[in-house]
């Protein structure tokens, strides 16, 4: 057996020697010495994220947003983003020498003439659909836990702005092959542009370089959807992982785990495997979709003309929502100083969007103002546990999803035979009457399941066990929870109810600032706290428990033995059967 005398010493006096490195070595070397990558490095792959299956939707956003990347590169190949005009002459027999525009043509010869074409598209267009919709159940799923909370309050604008600059890129996506589908949902954002008071014709003449159509529209939209926006969402999914990493991960409450730490698995070499593997699930299941189920078939729709509109359009499903306003509102217009105002149009078009977008986006503001909570929060928060927010965003949802489904009127009337006025009249109500009944059954439901784990921690859980007393009553047999879920059930601070002093003076009896906004924070930390059942007191944890005992005691007979040890012989009634038990 050889030794290396390179590597270790031979005695105790004899030195080991390092042995010359290797090209690679050199070069990693050379580059640390110069970019400090090996010390980042070795403390970030290092890092620990939790683990929980919550925690995979925002990797399904990134993840179908690489997928468009990847797929958006192939299709850029040969789309031409041309609004010139060509007599078809490709594959697909009932388009062949019908005029449309080089746009259209590139996109039916990217259907059927390029090997893989097909696919690609529709892997791209259901991508985008899985990307918008990750990104919207994931800030669902930060809201309804809590995890927008100081100190991320930053991430959740940036997330805002992410669905929100995904739903533009969406749209400019499917507008791009310039058919008739597309063409009339470009036709809708012309009118929506006209309709802004006073410069709303010069929008539209800006935008598409003359009368509409013109031939600006798409090769300005192309820019934009493989350019400008894409830019901007690598950026801001760039500030989001990094603030991600800076913050450190939240995680659910447990044993162990604190707002100081994070108990989890490191990047390396676990995390980075299942983050790996769990993209090409993503990949996979993008492509099955791609390849069976048809979306967007632009050779059936035809070359957009201006005066044609598809019978039963309807935008992809993120655009369904301002659709569905603008079908159910009333024909309200006015004329104000010569200009007419066609409040029919501005309000679910220009006015709901923007205030809904401001509305999500300063939601961790207005709480943070509410509750004058200052601390940093990296431990999660069940739903039930704050009641008022959660009903909040369900009766958001409610709003989103009964306009949503304003937007397919038509189609609900002629699927479920019905009168698309009354579909319309019945909108209208519930478009206000909806979210306010959401918001009171979600906020007590919440209510309730507090007072129900409250029940758990005191009196533990139910057994489904029926017991008879000597009296000849009957009541269920309760047994103590774990550990581990009584500490999950108590894992949450108390809620403070603020109220305002109206005699609050300074030292110098002047008085303090603020005095009606004060009133406003204590009304609505009043509504949002005040109903909330908190979890108990360490008193009433141990009275609790004196209880149990003492039931302990007295049910000890379920199992043939008296709470002395000694065997006896009676009946008992559990769930209709005789038992033997102690009278």
């Amino acid at each position: 057996m050889t030794v290396d005398t390179s590597k270790v010493a031979d005695s105790n006096t004899t030195a080991a020697t390092l042995k010359k490195p290797g090209k690679a070595g050199a070069v990693a070397t050379w580059a640390d010495d110069r970019l400090g990558l090996g010390t980042a490095m070795k403390k970030n792959l290092r890092k620990v994220f939790p683990d929980h299956w919550s925690f995979m939707l925002g990797e399904i956003a990134l993840w179908s947003f690489v997928v468009l990347l990847l797929s958006g590169v192939f299709l850029t190949l040969w789309y031409v983003p041309s609004m010139g005009e060509v007599e078809y002459q490709g594959s697909y027999d009932p388009m062949r020498g019908v005029e449309m525009s080089e746009a259209l043509s590139s996109t039916l010869r990217l259907s059927f003439d390029v090997r893989g074409g097909l696919l690609m598209r529709q892997m791209h267009h259901w991508a985008a659909m899985i990307f918008i919709a990750a990104m919207m159940i994931h800030m669902l799923r930060v809201y309804f836990t809590g995890a927008f909370r100081k100190p991320r309050e930053l991430n959740w604008v940036i997330g805002v702005l992410l669905l929100f600059l995904g739903t533009l890129e969406g749209f400019t996506g499917y507008s791009l092959p310039d058919d008739l589908l597309s063409g009339t949902g470009i036709r809708a954002a012309d009118g929506f542009l006209k309709a802004t008071p006073v410069v709303g014709s010069y929008m539209s003449f800006f935008l598409f370089g003359g009368e509409f159509p013109g031939e600006s529209i798409i090769p300005r939209l192309y820019i934009v959807h493989v350019l400008l926006i894409p830019g901007l969402l690598l950026g801001l999914i760039a500030a989001h992982m990094l603030l991600l990493v800076y913050h450190k991960h939240t995680q659910w409450p447990g044993p162990g785990r604190t707002e100081q730490n994070v108990v989890g698995y490191p990047m390396l070499p676990v995390y980075a495997a299942k983050a790996g593997g769990f993209f090409f699930i993503v990949f996979g299941i993008c492509a099955v979709m791609g390849g069976l189920l048809t979306i967007n078939p632009v050779w059936k729709y035809g070359p957009y003309d201006p005066t044609k509109v598809t019978a039963g359009s309807q935008p992809d499903w993120y655009m369904g929502w301002p659709d569905g306003l603008l079908r159910i509102i009333p024909g309200w217009e006015s004329v104000i100083g010569g200009y007419t105002i066609s409040w029919n149009v501005m309000i679910p078009i220009l006015i709901m969007p923007p205030l809904m977008l401001m509305i999500v986006l300063l939601l961790p503001f207005i709480e943070g103002w509410i509750t004058k909570d200052k601390r940093d929060h990296h431990l999660l928060q069940r739903p039930r546990d704050h009641p008022t927010r959660t009903a909040l965003m369900v009766s958001l949802m409610t709003f989103y999803g009964l306009a949503w489904a304003a937007g397919g009127n038509d189609i609900i009337a002629i699927k479920l035979h019905l009168s698309i006025n009354q579909i319309t009249y019945f909108m209208r109500v519930m478009i206000f009457l909806g979210p306010l009944i959401a918001f009171i059954i979600t906020r007590r439901w919440c209510i309730s399941l507090q007072r129900h784990d409250k029940d758990k921690l005191l009196h533990g859980y139910e057994t489904g066990v029926i017991m008879r007393s000597p009296e000849g009553g009957y009541s269920e047999r309760h047994l103590p929870i774990s550990s581990t879920e009584a500490y999950r059930l108590t894992a949450r601070d108390r809620d403070e109810v603020f109220t305002a002093d109206p005699d609050r003076v300074d030292a110098n009896g002047v008085a303090a600032p603020g005095g009606r906004l004060d009133g406003v924070r204590a009304k609505l930390s009043t509504l949002m706290f005040a109903d909330n059942v908190q979890k108990p007191t360490a008193a009433e944890l141990e009275e609790a428990r004196h209880h149990a005992e003492h039931e302990h005691a007295l049910t000890a007979s379920l199992d043939g033995h008296a709470a002395d040890g000694h065997q006896f012989d009676g009946h008992q009634s559990i769930e209709g059967k005789p038992l033997r038990g102690d009278h």
